[in-house]
């Protein structure tokens, strides 16, 4: 069975998958509604969406306004019908440089920020019986990663929160979909790519096709490439003594971008 929407927010759509998404529903006959800071890019989206491409100006990490928003929405449009949280971050936060704000900004986006767009009218769909909800997790949520304590962590906030309302939900007409992507063409990605390895990297819109298939299939869960997915299983099953030297080495590359980046942030 493939699943039609009549209305759509994704956050996190000025680039990226989440960009990508925006254009594959609007050209189902979707009106999407493109959510992100950068509200230039999302004027450039909406020239590509075939008049189904809405901007809106949302900055999910103020989480209050991000409920309120969505839930005018929902109010202006008859009903959200899918709902995409894809918006996030992927800063390192290396252990000797993870101070509260440096950890504040990633998880306010990927925890609470990802909470408040599932949950801003969630009992509406449930009053409705009908709805999608989907967020974007990431195969790092599979194990604690080098550098990325706050991104590893979150990721794996996400997937375990989905897991739960996947069970709420059983016998509603509200569906739910975990994404869990691996390297995927990106901005996030481009700030490691040159520091450290990234194999097999997906092309956004392919990866962005592949995601939204399965949202249309109702899948409950995809994790792609598949090889990214099998990688993050493997890499926790040696003992923890043999893993957290190699771990460590290996985040050596982000451990010195994340310094760098703070040092330019702080001169």
């Amino acid at each position: 069975m493939t699943l039609q929407y009549r209305t759509a927010l994704i956050t996190g759509a000025s680039s990226g998958i989440g960009r990508e998404m925006a254009l594959w529903w609007a050209r189902k006959g979707t009106t999407v509604y493109a959510a992100a800071r950068r509200t230039s890019m999302l004027e450039t989206l909406a020239k590509e969406g075939e008049g189904r491409i809405v901007p809106v100006a949302l900055d999910v990490s103020k989480e209050t306004e991000t409920v309120a928003r969505i839930q005018q929405l929902d109010d202006e449009c008859g009903g959200l019908e899918l709902i995409i949280a894809n918006a996030g971050r992927g800063d390192p936060t290396p252990a000797h440089l993870a101070t509260w704000p440096l950890v504040e900004q990633v998880l306010r986006v990927n925890v609470m920020g990802t909470a408040a767009t599932l949950t801003a009218v969630l009992p509406r769909m449930v009053k409705r019986n009908k709805g999608h909800l989907v967020a974007v997790s990431s195969v790092a949520g599979y194990c604690g990663l080098g550098a990325y304590s706050c991104y590893s962590a979150s990721k794996s906030f996400v997937s375990v929160f989905l897991e739960s309302l996947q069970v709420d939900l059983h016998g509603t007409g509200v569906k739910v979909t975990c994404i869990e992507p691996g390297f995927v063409k990106s901005e996030m990605l481009a700030k490691i790519e040159g520091h450290a390895p990234t194999p097999f990297a997906a092309k956004t819109d392919r990866a962005a096709d592949k995601f939204c298939r399965a949202i249309a299939r109702g899948s409950r869960r995809i994790a792609w490439p598949y090889i990214h997915w099998v990688s993050a299983v493997a890499i926790d099953l040696p003992p923890r003594a043999i893993f957290e030297p190699l771990a460590k080495r290996a985040s050596m590359p982000q451990v010195a971008l994340a310094e760098r980046a703070l040092k330019e942030t702080n001169p």
